[in-house]
């Protein structure tokens, strides 16, 4: 009980809130449609979307709504549905819900690519055959993917000082022979968020606009948009 307590306790400390300003430039937005539900924030295009989807799972300790904003361009640009989980005790790990959880929200898309940054692309992994592509973010997978033939995307960042290039190669094996792998210049690990600096990064060198613009692009052309 005295563990179990613990877990509950520091799962509650020091969550990294979103900031403020790119969280209000979601939510005011004309273009985006947005239900903040217990399970998950759902993001759309507010003249409809297309029938394809991102699940995005959170990385550990990080209010979802801080991915808000750097998202938002696949659904003003895009026009896709996306859902940022919210993930039992801020924590993917402690999570076992199936993706199914989270497409429910949106029956309407019939494409869904799961993806996560940090250790929420951990779990995306371990979802990655319920879905049709995965994309890590600044990430990389524990479990074996290698022969599940499925579309990859793996986004890094060339100061990220948490999911460095050698962890992010050492993983390789794990992933389909013909994933993609992306490194954006200038990009640390909170690059992929917005909930100011986190401890053990490297220096970001990249503004937050053309970050969205790039995740945005390079997602994009992976889904084929």
């Amino acid at each position: 009980m005295v563990a179990v307590a613990g877990i509950l306790v520091w799962s509650q400390v020091g969550v990294m809130a979103a900031e403020p300003e790119p969280l209000a430039s979601v939510r005011d937005d004309p273009a985006i449609a947005y239900q903040d539900a217990s399970v998950a924030i759902v993001l759309k295009p507010t003249d409809g979307a297309d029938e394809e989807g991102l699940v995005f799972i959170p990385g550990a300790k990080v209010d979802p709504w801080a991915y808000a904003a750097k998202l938002s361009g696949l659904v003003t640009g895009e026009r896709m549905t996306v859902v940022i989980t919210r993930p039992w005790l801020n924590l993917a790990f402690f999570d076992p819900r199936p993706i199914g959880e989270y497409t429910a929200l949106a029956p309407e898309v019939d494409t869904w690519m799961v993806g996560g940054h940090s250790l929420g692309g951990v779990r995306a992994c371990q979802l990655a055959e319920e879905a049709d592509a995965l994309v890590l973010f600044g990430s990389y997978c524990a479990n074996d993917l290698s022969a599940s033939g499925l579309p990859v995307l793996s986004i890094s960042g060339s100061h990220d000082g948490l999911s460095t290039r050698a962890k992010i190669e050492a993983a390789r094996p794990k992933l389909p022979a013909d994933a993609e792998y992306i490194e954006i210049d200038g990009v640390n690990h909170a690059s992929f968020g917005d909930y100011g600096p986190q401890a053990g990064n490297g220096r970001r060198t990249i503004p937050d606009d053309e970050m969205t613009a790039k995740l945005t692009a390079v997602i994009g052309a992976f889904s084929g948009g």
